[in-house]
């Protein structure tokens, strides 16, 4: 029986005969998956789950580990009017060593150019850009005995990933499911959830349908959940309902069995101190405060800045910075280094700073 050659091999090989041009550019010719430059995937299936809400089925190409663990989120960069916007959003499918494809569900939004193109223009087929699986929005192993899992709209789409790996592994633990949704039409994946309770009898799974009966009370959550204060707790869904969430936990002393997971991007860190950024290669300055980014700081100059997620994702906007220091906006690191890259799009200036653009 013949041996099968790696791939790798056949690329360093390849890449001694096709100098100056790299093994890839031929290849993608051949197959647009078989580039190590970038993290590519290709859209299999578009699978609608409601009305304004659709399931991507990707396949991605080289470069990727089917290991992510249940609750994190991929980014994708899909090219829409000529340019690249990416976005991040959870894998609804469980981690299979053995599998050849992810899913992501997607929720078009009325502002979000996107996401509405996701789900209601994007065609089979259609090559797109990947980041690797990131958060810590996730379940241990073993899972806890007792889980509570609060979401609301999309934010079903990580908790979905864990039901579906409890259910694969047969390891369904004590779990009280609360999900809030407009209507039962627009409750993503209702019909698989109800079918889950229905196969497991220590899953509860609770529906709320806002538009009828109102917004989930938390001083009323005895009645969803007597035992709540035992529980770990996993909670996804808009921004207001998590504040009040993350506000109840702590006031009854239980932040440590919350687990939260936003869907926007928290600049919760120390701000810089503000400064003038020069832009070296533009020949313009702009004097700004700690709290602006150093993208909208080149936008407000006029400098064409690169971008990509405007979320510190896909590092489409990571230039260098000559001299002086910027403050990452997330976790107050600062970057200090002559000619060190930063991401633009999360930082802002501590002092005055040059950066080559």
């Amino acid at each position: 029986m013949a041996s099968t050659i790696p791939w790798e091999r056949v690329r360093r090989a390849g890449n001694k005969l096709t100098t100056p041009l790299h093994p890839d550019d031929y290849l993608s010719l051949v197959n647009p998956l078989w580039s190590t430059r970038e993290l590519r995937g290709r859209v299999e299936k578009v699978v609608p789950e409601t009305e304004d809400a659709a399931t991507l089925v990707i396949r991605p190409g080289w470069g990727w580990r089917y290991d992510h663990r249940p609750g994190q989120y991929v980014g994708i960069g899909v090219q829409v009017d000529g340019k690249f916007q990416w976005r991040s959003y959870s894998v609804s499918s469980p981690p299979k060593r053995s599998g050849r494809t992810i899913a992501i569900t997607v929720r078009a939004m009325p502002e979000g150019l996107l996401s509405a193109h996701l789900v209601k223009g994007l065609e089979p087929g259609t090559i797109v850009r990947l980041a690797l699986p990131e958060g810590d929005f996730v379940l241990p192993d073993p899972p806890p005995a007792k889980v509570l899992f609060l979401v609301a709209g999309s934010g079903i789409t990580p908790v979905m990933s864990m039901l579906r790996t409890l259910d694969r592994r047969g390891t369904m633990p004590d779990v009280v499911m609360h999900y809030s949704s407009p209507t039962a039409e627009r409750m993503i994946f209702r019909e698989e959830l109800e079918a889950l309770a229905q196969k497991h009898p220590s899953l509860t799974f609770h529906q709320l349908h806002t538009d009828i009966d109102g917004m989930l009370d938390l001083q009323q959550l005895d009645r969803v959940c007597g035992d709540w204060r035992e529980r770990e707790v996993w909670a996804c869904g808009p921004g207001p309902m998590l504040d009040a969430i993350d506000t109840h936990w702590s006031e009854a002393g239980l932040d440590e069995r919350l687990h939260l997971e936003r869907f926007n991007l928290q600049l919760g860190g120390e701000g810089g101190e503000g400064g003038t950024i020069t832009f070296r290669n533009s020949s313009k300055s702009v004097e700004v405060d700690g709290a602006t980014t150093v993208l909208e700081a080149g936008e407000q100059a006029g400098v064409g800045m690169p971008y990509g997620c405007r979320m510190g994702i896909c590092h489409t906007c990571t230039v260098t910075l000559v001299s002086g220091a910027v403050r990452d906006l997330r976790n107050g690191e600062d970057y200090n280094q002559p000619n060190e890259q930063i991401q633009t799009c999360v930082t802002a200036a501590v002092g005055d700073c040059t950066l080559d653009i």
